[in-house]
């Protein structure tokens, strides 16, 4: 449904207007606690969900917090919400409808909009660096691992990631300006597409799961082709001999080729 959704966007605007990309504002849960996997994949779903956006066509906006990878937070307590339809939903839920309150909390950490409203995490220090005082909300307790400071010093990190794909918008006008097509509409976990201009076509792939899959692709059409960006830091290129492609836990791969 996601693919088909963006797909419909791309194709519905195409030559008549330009879309707005994103996956993430102050009123949905965090992407990648939304769309990808925010426990062992993390960073490869967080990689991949940035890829897939990015190659679309339009601009992308990137939501605080969202270029390192921040996650849903955990709420104990319904005071711990400072959102004013969480709170209200909550309090209906389980007095007007009598549902028992740990299965109304569990069900809004997943959908509260207080999720994508935690401060930003900067640092492992005093309230992740947001603040010299106790902010308004509380600080999602990951943040001594995910914050600014720890992504700028590591090289494969996920704002580095970001960094190449907006370098990479900068460098290949296809992608803003070519032609897109949506791949094996009916696959339920890879997201394939391509984008084309008259010279060049790109190969954007996704695999949005946590197990290692096949691609019914055919390797020969683009064994010209070169890798543009991967989320894994070995990835295959389309030259190295093996007839199928397969795509590991929440990898994504960015191939392009020249046409003659």
């Amino acid at each position: 449904r996601l693919k088909h959704s963006l797909a419909a966007w791309q194709t519905g605007l195409a030559g008549h207007g330009w879309n707005s990309l994103y996956l993430s504002n102050h009123d949905q849960p965090r992407s990648v606690s939304s769309f990808g996997d925010d426990g062992e994949y993390r960073v490869q779903s967080a990689k991949l969900l940035a890829t897939i956006l990015h190659l679309h066509q339009g601009t992308p906006y990137i939501y605080q917090g969202e270029e390192i990878g921040m996650t849903n937070t955990k709420f104990h307590r319904i005071e711990d919400f400072r959102d004013v339809e969480s709170i209200n939903y909550y309090r209906e839920a389980t007095t007007a409808h009598g549902r028992k309150p740990k299965q109304v909390l569990a069900n809004l950490e997943k959908v509260s909009r207080d999720n994508a409203r935690t401060p930003m995490q900067w640092t492992n220090g005093d309230h992740a660096g947001f603040s010299t005082s106790e902010p308004w909300i509380s600080v999602n307790p990951n943040y001594l691992a995910i914050n600014v400071e720890a992504e700028r010093s590591d090289p494969e990190s996920i704002l580095h990631y970001y960094r190449h794909l907006i370098q990479l918008r900068h460098e290949e006008q296809v992608i803003v300006d070519g032609d897109f097509t949506l791949l094996l509409p009916d696959h339920p976990i890879i997201h394939a597409f391509t984008r084309r201009s008259a010279k060049v076509e790109l190969l954007v792939l996704g695999n949005f799961s946590s197990r290692t899959v096949t691609i019914p692709i055919p390797v020969s059409e683009w064994k010209t082709s070169a890798m543009l960006i991967s989320n894994y830091p070995e990835s295959t290129d389309m030259n190295s001999g093996s007839p199928k492609l397969q795509l590991r836990p929440w990898e994504t791969r960015v191939y392009k080729r020249i046409l003659t």
